[in-house]
């Protein structure tokens, strides 16, 4: 197991790990201590990942803390008489920013992570969750243990793309979430999703539900929807000409893809021939 320490909100935020979809919040509460704390003892984790912090966010963040307080603890642990943190550096930066004296934050003990992880595992291996819980889940793992994609695999049995995959769910908006839970839909058929656009989405999931789109038929959907510009359209005029001259230049067929040109000859003959002249 990882030490206790540093965040990677840098890679999901904390803030995604919503308590409604974490299936260990209650085991969280009840294996470590709840505290209001000082933020004059709170430090932060000096080998945290993450060093840069997006200003705007963190002006929003206040903004709201100032109307509706911090929702969500921070997690830390206690080092040296001080506080250290674990999970949530923007809503402890956020909070001073928005004057207050005191923030709710989880203090655990090195027993109480240990017991917490094994909680969260064992939940990511039930059969039964929804994919929004299983990457919630994965979400606590990285961001509270400091678990790469890869070594949350090796823990639950899952490739790390799959942990990957599962992970960028919790991207989608909170609507989209909300009705991927209540209408049972696969990680499959909402994954295309992920890429897209808020508008985009609230103008396809509903076609989704209502007509028990697949994950094939989502994926389609953009494929034969998706914009070609001009300039496209013009580099593969151009491609097209470039590879009916390099087939009659060398007697093959010429293709282009991306950065890549291959030859297809009639015959081996054909293929030394070819060698011959690009030698040359």
């Amino acid at each position: 197991m990882k030490g206790l320490g540093r965040g990677f909100e840098s890679l999901i935020p904390t803030d995604l790990v919503d308590e409604e979809f974490d299936l260990t919040a209650s085991e969280d509460k009840s294996s470590s201590e709840l505290k209001q704390l000082k933020l004059t003892d709170i430090i932060r984790d000096e080998e945290q990942p993450r060093r840069e912090f997006n200003e705007e966010a963190i002006e929003a963040l206040a903004t709201s803390i100032k109307e509706h307080g911090v929702l969500q603890p921070i997690v830390v642990t206690k080092e040296d008489g001080k506080y250290k943190i674990v999970a949530g550096e923007r809503r402890w930066r956020a909070a001073r920013l928005a004057g207050l004296d005191k923030i709710p934050a989880i203090v655990r003990t090195l027993d109480s992570q240990n017991r917490l992880e094994l909680s969260i595992i064992e939940n990511a291996q039930r059969e039964d969750l929804n994919a929004i819980e299983l990457a919630t889940a994965y979400a606590k793992l990285q961001s509270q243990f400091n678990l790469t994609a890869e070594e949350i695999g090796a823990k639950v049995g899952k490739s790390e793309q799959t942990i990957s995959n599962t992970l960028r769910l919790l991207t989608l908006p909170e609507e989209a979430k909300q009705i991927m839970v209540k209408e049972k839909l696969t990680e499959g058929v909402m994954r295309p999703l992920v890429s897209r656009d808020e508008k985009t989405i609230k103008k396809v999931l509903p076609k989704i539900v209502e007509e028990g789109w697949t994950a094939r038929k989502v994926e389609r959907y953009f494929a034969t929807t998706k914009p070609k510009s001009s300039t496209a359209a013009v580099k593969s005029i151009m491609q097209r000409k470039d590879e009916d001259a390099l087939s009659t230049k060398y007697n093959v067929v010429a293709r282009i893809n991306g950065y890549s040109l291959t030859f297809k000859c009639k015959s081996e003959a054909v293929l030394n021939e070819l060698i011959k002249k690009l030698k040359n």
